[in-house]
């Protein structure tokens, strides 16, 4: 256990669950239950939000791997989103 309670990898696999929420509402995964994908730009937004909250909320308190980790899902979702959104 580290010094703030979690265990390794408790923020990984965090940033990762809201990651492929958003990818799967990007329509770039399919759905786990339909195996179909389809677009829902607002949820995808919203988990883009929450990647973007949970990075400021946890400024300088994230070791490298773990900032890198937050600020590529971050960023690809974010692309992708811009992409989809003007076409």
């Amino acid at each position: 256990m580290s010094d703030d309670g979690t265990t390794p990898g408790e923020f990984e696999a965090l940033v990762m669950s809201i990651a492929t929420s958003g990818m799967l509402n990007l329509g770039q995964i399919p759905d786990p239950d339909t195996h179909k994908t389809a677009v829902n730009l607002p949820m995808a937004q919203h988990s883009i939000q929450m990647l973007s909250m949970l990075r400021e909320k946890t400024r300088n308190n994230l070791n490298g791997r773990e900032e890198a980790l937050l600020g590529r899902f971050l960023a690809d979702l974010q692309t992708r989103y811009v992409a989809l959104s003007k076409s």
